[in-house]
C-alpha cells in the first residue's frame, strides 16, 4: 500500500466535491481497472529518469549525464492496457555528504516503502559495483514485490547481462528480472506488461490525461534547472537552485515566466551569468523553447541570479524541493 502517496491523492479527492476515488477510469470498459505506485530506485546515473519518461510517453524529469540530477521524488503517470501506472522517480541512492545529499536518499528509501511494487534499475555496464551493492543490501529491509531491471542492455554482451543477473537474484528474491534499453525502449513494453497485470485491482487515481502531479511552476524550475546543468558541467550545478517567482497568464495566450537561479557565491553567480551575460541567455533560450513546447503557448521567460549563502541549510529551501529537512 503506497500509504503516503495514496494518502495524499485521496485527501485531494476529499477536497473536491466533484471528484471521487475511480473518476479517473475510463467509463466504456467493463473490465477491472488496476492501478498502483512503483518506486524506480537504483544508484546515481543509472537511467532511471529516461527510463520514467520512456514509460511515461513524455517528459516528467529532467535527464543530464550529471549524477544526482533528480533531487526529490517525481511521479510520472502511465496507462497500459487497463491499468494506470504511478512510476516515483526517486533520487539515485549514493553515500550521502552534504545535508542535502542525506535528503535525497532518506527521500529515495522512503519513496520505496511507500509503494507498491520496487523497480531497482541497474546499470549493466557498471554492474553492482560500488553504491549498487548497498543498495541491495537495504533492500533487505524492504518488504515490497521486487523486480530487478538491467538497463543499457545494448552495451554489454548477453552472456554478462545473464551473470549480473544471477549475481543480484542471489542477494534478493526478485519477482521478475527484465532487461532493456531506456534509450531505445528494447523491452520497454515487457515492463509495462508485467505491471499492468501485476499491481492490485482498483480505481485510477488521476485522470487519463494527465501524465505527472508535478505543479507547472515546479515542473518549468525543474526544465531550467536541467538547462543549466548541461550548460555549466562541473562548474556549478551541485551549488545552485531554481524557483519560479511569477507566473503570469497573459491576455495573448503567452505566458511570463520569472525565475530566480540561487547560488551560494558570488563567484558562482559570475559563472552563471557568463561573459556579457552568454551562459544566462542560452540557459533561458533552451529553457524558453522546451517551455514552449511542453505549454504549447508562448512562453517569455526571465532569469535571474541570486547570491543566497548557505542555501544548502536553509530548510525552506528543502520545502521548495519537496525535500524533508533533516537534522
Amino acid at each position: 500500500m503506497a500509504g503516503v502517496a495514496r494518502q495524499e491523492m485521496t485527501d485531494r479527492m476529499t477536497e473536491n466535491e466533484d471528484m471521487a476515488p475511480g473518476d479517473g477510469a475510463p467509463e466504456t470498459n467493463d473490465r477491472p481497472t488496476h492501478s498502483g505506485f512503483v518506486a524506480l530506485i537504483g544508484p546515481t546515473n543509472a537511467g532511471k529518469s529516461t527510463l520514467v519518461n520512456r514509460l511515461v510517453g513524455a517528459k516528467v524529469s529532467i535527464v543530464s549525464h550529471k549524477v544526482q540530477t533528480t533531487r526529490a521524488i517525481v511521479r510520472g503517470i502511465a496507462i497500459h492496457d487497463n491499468a494506470q501506472i504511478v512510476f516515483m522517480d526517486t533520487p539515485g541512492i549514493f553515500k550521502p555528504r552534504r545535508r542535502l545529499d542525506r535528503a535525497m536518499v532518506t527521500s529515495a528509501w522512503g519513496g520505496a516503502k511507500d509503494a507498491d511494487l520496487i523497480m531497482l534499475l541497474i546499470d549493466s555496464e557498471r554492474g553492482l559495483r560500488g553504491d549498487a551493492e548497498a543498495i541491495l543490501e537495504g533492500l533487505n529491509e524492504v518488504h515490497q514485490p521486487k523486480i530487478l531491471v538491467l538497463n543499457k542492455i545494448d552495451r554489454v554482451k548477453r552472456e554478462d547481462l545473464l551473470a549480473l543477473a544471477a549475481a543480484a537474484n542471489e542477494k534478493i528474491k526478485f519477482d521478475q528480472t527484465f532487461m532493456i534499453s531506456a534509450e531505445n525502449g528494447s523491452g520497454c513494453d515487457d515492463v509495462m506488461n508485467y505491471l499492468a497485470a501485476t499491481l492490485p485491482e482498483g480505481p485510477w487515481y488521476y485522470p487519463e490525461d494527465q501524465i505527472s502531479d508535478l505543479p507547472m511552476r515546479q515542473l518549468a524550475a525543474e526544465i531550467t534547472r536541467e538547462k543549466l546543468f548541461l550548460r555549466l558541467h562541473q562548474e556549478l550545478p551541485y551549488s545552485s537552485h531554481v524557483e519560479t517567482e511569477k507566473w503570469e497568464e497573459r491576455k495573448d495566450g503567452s505566458v511570463r515566466i520569472e525565475q530566480v537561479i540561487y547560488v551560494e557565491r558570488e563567484s558562482q553567480k559570475k559563472i552563471a551569468l557568463g561573459k556579457a551575460g552568454e551562459t544566462i541567455k542560452a540557459i533561458s533560450t533552451a529553457s524558453r523553447k522546451e517551455l514552449s513546447e511542453i505549454l504549447e503557448q508562448p512562453v517569455h521567460l526571465f532569469l535571474f541570479v541570486k547570491v543566497r549563502e548557505n542555501w544548502g541549510d536553509d530548510p525552506e529551501r528543502f520545502r521548495e524541493m519537496g525535500l524533508e529537512f533533516p537534522r
